[in-house]
């Protein structure tokens, strides 16, 4: 082992992590060149180069025209990844029928890491959301999947994950202040589902909870619906969303005790 392999102290492999930053600055870039790659890492041209075609070459990146971007074997990768996923085999179905019935877009998320992760989306014709990509990390206290999920997790866990991410603002609604978003945590848990009312996006709402199962088997996972704010009164989520939703669940917890 050289001094900078992983151990039982921490150290890591600098050039595995020089990797990934590589191929999260072109993800960031969309597509770029040596040159813009070097600057936006702040390397030598040559390092550059030398990752990019190694990159090119093991297939996970492409160059077309000029510019290099990422390559499609990460869908592969991502696909078996969620395939694998127990809690995406039994809830994919039901999450596609809850769209299907409320007109809405429904989602399923997952925890890892801290971050809430889109494990899978499927929108109707007149569906609308924040056309979040499925894979996305992204920061729990924004969405209602997020705060479902961080429902599930002690106030300590809560503190953990705040001091590594912080409690940045997407919108003028975004819960900045750890004090609150652990009160709105303890209402979650009493009610037993979390809305997000344009605390990501402006016009946009959503309701979330999270799936339980006995053995804690499923991981911290949640679904939701979500949609443009006027379908999204008091009176709708009571009347429709919320009953639509607790089914969905249900039939999910029950049909996850198979997989």
């Amino acid at each position: 082992m050289t001094d900078n392999d992983t151990d039982s102290s921490g150290r890591q492999i600098d050039a595995v992590e020089n990797a990934f930053n590589i191929i999260e600055s072109i993800q960031e870039l969309e597509q770029c060149g040596v040159t813009e790659l070097a600057d936006q890492l702040d390397i030598p041209k040559s390092t550059a180069h030398i990752h990019l075609q190694t990159l090119r070459n093991l297939g996970y990146v492409v160059k077309e025209d000029g510019k290099y971007q990422l390559g499609l074997r990460f869908l592969e990768l991502g696909g078996r990844v969620r395939h694998n996923r127990s809690i995406f085999q039994a809830a994919r179905s039901e999450v596609d029928e809850l769209a299907r019935s409320t007109g809405e877009v429904g989602t399923i998320g997952y925890e890892e890491n801290g971050q809430r992760v889109l494990v899978y989306r499927t929108e109707p014709f007149e569906g609308v959301s924040d056309n979040a990509p499925t894979g996305e990390f992204t920061r729990m206290h924004w969405t209602a999947v997020g705060k479902a999920l961080l429902s599930q997790r002690t106030d300590d866990e809560i503190r953990d994950i705040v001091d590594r991410f912080g409690l940045p603002r997407a919108t003028e609604n975004t819960i900045t202040e750890l004090d609150e978003l652990l009160n709105e945590i303890d209402e979650i848990r009493t009610q037993g589902y979390s809305i997000e009312n344009e605390e990501r996006v402006q016009g946009v709402k959503s309701i979330a909870i999270p799936i339980r199962d006995d053995a804690n088997q499923a991981g911290n996972s949640a679904i939701s619906i979500s949609g443009p704010k006027h379908r999204f009164d008091d009176e709708r989520i009571e009347s429709e969303l919320l009953s639509a939703l607790r089914n969905a669940a249900n039939v999910i917890e029950l049909q996850y005790k198979h997989y």
